[in-house]
């Protein structure tokens, strides 16, 4: 059976979430460069991001099949927060986070011959997360391909006081703004249920 979508995305929490909601999908990673233009805010790079890897993720399907692709970022003080680079950037970070409000952006696009675009914000704050924890957190492994050097829904996840706005978009896919794009573009992602 053919799958309703691409998914231009190797992240097995993206992964995981479609498989959530029943959607048919390949995975199909691609590579894009993550650098945001001079003067780009974060709600447009978030976007961008999401839009370049949904139509690299159809051209190299052979456009059999629309292609999904999503990009989350941390803001902090206007600050995008991308993944960490080692442990020093890693625990310097989460020492920024800790005891503070951020936003988490997630922009998601679906590519057929047509294109279409969401974005997810939600604020997250975080209790205050003490130097011990933050290495300790480093050293699981967990934080070191995560924007904001976090993951909510791991270990990192007792470091949340309080979100308001989407779960499953600070994970990397929000599903409301998912499904509102697949049916958007005709993608009949109910038909497994």
């Amino acid at each position: 059976m053919a799958p309703h979508i691409i998914l231009a995305s190797q992240s097995p929490r993206r992964q995981a979430l479609i498989e959530r909601i029943g959607v048919g999908y390949e995975v199909l990673p691609v590579e894009v460069d993550e650098t945001a233009t001079p003067g780009e805010g974060a709600e447009r790079f978030v976007l961008r991001m999401a839009l370049e890897k949904a139509r690299r993720g159809y051209t190299a399907a052979g456009t059999r099949a629309p292609a999904l692709g999503a990009d989350t970022v941390v803001v902090l003080d206007g600050e995008i927060l991308g993944k960490p680079a080692g442990e020093g950037e890693a625990t310097a970070m989460l020492g920024r986070l800790s005891g503070r409000s951020h936003r988490v952006l997630t922009g998601v696009a679906l590519v057929d011959d047509r294109e279409a675009t969401r974005l997810s914000v939600s604020q997250v704050t975080l209790r205050e997360i003490t130097a011990y924890e933050r290495a300790r957190y480093w050293a699981s492994g967990e934080p070191a391909d995560k924007a904001g050097a976090y993951a909510i829904q791991g270990r990192g996840g007792v470091f949340v006081e309080h979100i308001e706005g989407s779960y499953t978009g600070v994970m990397g896919l929000p599903l409301y703004e998912t499904t509102l794009l697949l049916d958007q573009l005709g993608v009949p992602w109910r038909e497994q249920w």
